[in-house]
């Protein structure tokens, strides 16, 4: 089989379905430091439906990070409890920890603040 044959590399995206798939995500953060981008989302925003092709072109780019996508529709605790209150809002999430929240599909932005996420183990300014 030659590379013309291969399928591209599918993107590391994790479409939240349980409490539980969160809780497990989180946990696995803070046990091996597996940094993560929690996109939350709804299916009637049109800004939240447009970021996804980009979304899915940074899993591809940033294969070292979990990107979780979340219904806040489906699963408004979960929101709650980050204070989401706009979609977009993506939450960047190091050891379990959220150390960089973006409002708003702004990409080059959430670009930016994933490049520092994985240079830096220290909090950044949001």
């Amino acid at each position: 089989m030659d590379a013309a044959d291969q399928e591209p590399p599918k993107p590391r995206i994790v479409k939240i379905n349980s409490t539980e798939t969160w809780d497990s995500h989180l946990h696995q953060s803070k046990s091996d430091g597996t940094p993560m981008v929690a996109h939350f989302t709804a299916s009637w925003c049109i800004p939240s439906v447009a970021m996804n092709p980009f979304i899915e072109e940074l899993a591809l780019v940033f294969n070292d990070i979990i990107f979780l996508t979340v219904d806040v529709d489906d699963f408004k605790e979960i929101a709650n409890k980050y204070e989401v209150k706009a979609m977009p809002t993506f939450l960047l999430i190091k050891e379990g920890v959220v150390v960089g929240r973006l409002v708003g599909a702004n990409p080059d932005e959430i670009k930016k603040r994933i490049e520092t996420l994985l240079q830096s183990n220290s909090q950044f300014v949001v």
